[in-house]
């Protein structure tokens, strides 16, 4: 017996014969409602739904008519480099106080974040997954750039974050949106002031889930990261009272074969409110008024 939705979408794929599958997708949303938390249509989870039910021979999309942009293409799509003054920094936090915290996101400042993250990250810059903030830090006297930090969806599943936080699978597939992952965390090279990395993060926790709320109309809860042992101690996450949570099993979120494919990371987070358990694992996303 076929599944009704699968019945929708072919005779929906008929009635617009010339339709992209661009177009398919956000037909497709607008029919069964499906809305993000900010209003903005869910088409890539619809063009990822369809594509499944195409490459399983269940339906029929019309040919692509431009290729998809995928993180890979992204990652070959380089950052134009930015100059910028590359004088040493060598001062105490509090002299070199006040500081600005900018959010880039959508803003012409996007494009120095993205090339300060490929020039100097030894990670370089790839698209950030999902709904995702871009910081830039700089001195207010002098407006130069010191870090830069995105944030970005969570894992679906990670051991450590998951035992730490005590919730249901049900209720952590209701409520991941409440989980900030912290992919790239850049103090420029250049920039060498004692303890400034620390005071980044413990700023910057402080403002993120308005900030989210503000652009994605939901706060969240906790925030996570990874370290990688061999290369770094997460020295300046343990001083802004981050909390060890565990080491990732080395799997990719796809993998087949369980076993290792890729290092080992240690897995750090910290709570963004007292009650953040209670918020997770209640059956919707909790939204205002959180004790913070």
């Amino acid at each position: 017996m076929e599944v009704p939705e699968v019945t929708f979408i072919r005779e929906l794929i008929a009635q617009h014969p010339t339709a992209s599958r661009f177009r398919l997708s956000a037909l497709l949303c607008q029919a069964w409602g499906w809305r993000q938390p900010n209003g903005v249509a869910c088409d890539m989870l619809a063009r990822g739904l369809m594509l499944a039910l195409d490459r399983a021979g269940h339906i029929t999309l019309p040919p692509p008519r431009r290729a998809a942009l995928t993180n890979n293409i992204i990652r070959r799509r380089a950052p134009e480099p930015w100059l910028s003054d590359t004088s040493a920094v060598e001062i105490k936090l509090s002299e070199l106080q006040p500081l600005e915290f900018v959010l880039v996101r959508r803003t012409p400042q996007e494009a120095l974040f993205d090339s300060l993250i490929h020039q100097y990250h030894y990670l370089g810059y790839t698209r950030p997954v999902g709904e995702h903030l871009k910081y830039l830090v700089s001195a207010s006297r002098t407006g130069r750039p010191l870090a830069a930090l995105a944030f970005s969806s969570a894992p679906r599943h990670l051991g450590p974050r998951d035992r730490f936080i005590g919730w249901t699978a049900e209720a952590r597939r209701r409520n991941i949106r409440g989980v900030a992952y912290n992919p790239r965390f850049l103090i420029l090279p250049w920039v060498r002031v004692p303890h400034l990395a620390s005071h980044v993060l413990s700023r910057i926790t402080r403002r993120l889930s308005s900030d989210w709320q503000r652009l994605y109309n939901h706060p969240v809860h906790f925030v996570e990261t990874f370290v990688d042992p061999t290369t770094f101690r997460g020295t300046c996450y343990r001083a802004a009272n981050w909390v060890p949570l565990g080491q990732t099993q080395g799997r990719g979120k796809d993998d087949q074969t369980h076993k290792p494919n890729r290092s080992i990371k240690e897995v750090w987070g910290y709570p963004l409110c007292q009650n953040f358990r209670e918020l997770l694992g209640s059956p919707e996303l909790w939204r205002p008024g959180a004790r913070v």
